[in-house]
């Protein structure tokens, strides 16, 4: 697994035009778990895309991923029933 994950990021940059070493790969994978198990599965897609958005804008990715960590880690009560 991890030598395909490493030739599809080195190709989807390629493809992009992009700096792999530009790209904080363990900070986006963080996040989409995170956002997959404090949100929804279908979540973590959309959340990364959004980290994207966010620091072509000019965040700082770091601050960013934290953002949205903090954000999921307290979005579902499980106290309360869904």
């Amino acid at each position: 697994m991890a030598g395909e994950l490493n030739d599809w990021m080195r190709d989807a940059c390629g493809a992009l035009e992009l700096d792999p070493a530009e790209v904080d790969r363990t900070l986006v994978l963080d996040l989409a778990r995170d956002v997959a198990r404090g949100v929804a599965r279908p979540a973590a897609p959309l959340s990364a895309y959004l980290l994207g958005l966010a620091v072509g804008r000019g965040a700082d990715p770091a601050q960013a991923a934290a953002t949205l960590t903090t954000l999921a880690e307290g979005y579902a009560d499980p106290e309360q029933p869904e």
